[in-house]
């Protein structure tokens, strides 16, 4: 049965409900994957989502800031959430599909304003978090599984809108893309996204700071979808909802989809 999954960092769940809920109606993606919810578990507002279909849920949150959470039209069971790099931080999430299909939903942190570990702390932890996911992966193949999230890197040149200008720039340093490939050689995961989008420009976030956004169109891809290798070629229907970037009262990212049929 194929079933369809969103991605979205939606820069607090509570203030942003009205748009959640709008996704669900209009878009009714089967899973959604939420980042950077900033509201413990019990304060997330699943009464409006459980009347739109999606009664289960799995999730890890903390008050004001981070927070992951994974809601499903059909039943999920949490099968994990890591502490990678000991932040104490709720930046990942993992549940499982009545198919057997896992499901990794991250938040990896941002790394702060300066490409340097020796001189902002942030981005260290950046890099610490995903050499922590490398070694979790490599020590534990993960099989028939979805890795999704907000993971913070544009990691080829055409997920950014100027290569060369973003080069010292947090989210798309060669430190960085480096890290990131090492974490997805480690489980054999496929960018989904890229797979079926395999050139031009693509961004899923676009900086509140530009007064017009969409014409200035400097984005990035920070929010990914992969796979592992044994349902890659399952995956279809790749896209991001650009127009969610502009909705009221938006996120600053927009939602990435793609369809598995497992």
């Amino acid at each position: 049965m194929p079933f369809t999954l969103a991605t979205w960092n939606i820069n607090s769940v509570r203030l942003r409900e009205p748009i959640v809920c709008k996704l669900l109606k209009e878009q009714g993606p089967d899973v959604l994957c939420l980042q950077e919810c900033k509201s413990p578990v019990d304060k997330i507002p699943r009464e409006q989502f459980t009347a739109l279909g999606y009664p289960h849920m799995v999730a890890r949150g903390d008050k004001g800031y981070n927070g992951v959470a994974i809601l499903s039209k059909t039943p999920i069971v949490e099968a994990g959430a890591f502490d990678f790099a000991n932040l104490g931080h709720a930046r990942h999430i993992a549940g499982r599909l009545e198919n057997g299909v896992t499901i990794h939903n991250f938040y990896v942190p941002a790394g702060g304003d300066t490409p340097d570990r020796d001189k902002n702390e942030k981005f260290g932890q950046k890099l610490d978090y995903l050499t922590d996911m490398r070694d979790h992966f490599a020590a534990n193949p993960p099989q028939k599984s979805i890795l999704v999230g907000d993971l913070n890197i544009a990691p080829r040149e055409d997920d950014v809108w100027d290569h060369k200008k973003l080069l010292k720039i947090v989210s798309h340093t060669p430190i960085e893309v480096d890290h990131l490939a090492a974490v997805q050689a480690s489980g054999n995961w496929v960018d989904v996204t890229r797979q079926d989008i395999p050139d031009g420009l693509l961004y899923s976030w676009w900086s509140y700071r530009a007064k017009d956004w969409d014409a200035a169109d400097k984005g990035r891809r920070l929010d990914h979808i992969w796979a592992t290798s044994d349902i890659s070629g399952s995956a279809s229907g790749s896209r991001v909802l650009r127009d969610a970037r502009g909705w009221e009262k938006p996120s600053d990212h927009a939602p990435v989809f793609a369809t598995f049929d497992v």
